[in-house]
């Protein structure tokens, strides 16, 4: 393939595994290039509205991990959705293109590789749906991951070494306190061989 470059790239068409869908639902094809500003903008706005209850994102091959990024934002931003989760194989057909220069008037060197990649589709919806079929997930409870009151952040700060505010000592009355406290105590036998000296002079 070091002398093929790719040209094409087509996903085989297929319907979405969710029964019972409306055919006015809306669907978010996530492709690998795709700008998730640009689809969350568009999934937002539709999602808005009350007349659209259900939405379905899709994705395939290095689209996949895209896809369920979409999937968390929405869920985090409008919250009360109920998911749904397909994880399949899909067929893509690539078409290559020979680098080498065909003589003139001779056909194009041109090869089609067939590949099946995974793919991952997820219904999100407003209403409530069949809780027994695989891979449902409810809605995440209110207030997220996070259910005390006390911040863990603060409470990792507090208990750090480097979170403790120590009292600053006064400059001069620090340094005079520690020379008191290096000074050894002064005994009575030094007073007394010190007095016999001075009246021995």
């Amino acid at each position: 393939m070091e002398n093929f470059r790719k040209v094409k790239t087509c996903e085989e068409e297929s319907p979405l595994p969710f029964p019972d869908l409306p055919s006015d639902v809306v669907e978010m094809k996530v492709k690998e290039g795709s700008k998730i500003r640009n689809l969350m903008g568009f999934a937002m706005a539709r999602m808005g509205q009350e007349a659209t209850r259900r939405i379905v994102f899709s994705g395939c091959g290095r689209a996949v991990t895209k896809t369920v990024t979409c999937v968390e934002i929405m869920k985090r931003k409008l919250g009360g959705l109920h998911q749904v989760t397909r994880v399949r194989y899909k067929t893509v057909r690539e078409v290559w293109e020979s680098r080498d220069r065909q003589p003139e008037g001779g056909p194009a060197g041109h090869l089609t590789v067939h590949k099946n990649v995974p793919s991952i589709c997820i219904l999100l919806s407003k209403d409530l749906l069949d809780s027994n079929q695989m891979g449902y997930q409810p809605p995440d409870p209110p207030g997220g991951l996070w259910t005390e009151e006390e911040d863990p952040q603060e409470e990792r700060s507090s208990s750090s070494p480097k979170g403790v505010k120590r009292r600053l000592a006064s400059p001069g009355h620090g340094e005079g306190e520690e020379q008191k406290a290096k000074k050894p105590p002064l005994q009575v036998q030094d007073l007394q061989e010190d007095l016999g000296t001075v009246v021995g002079c």
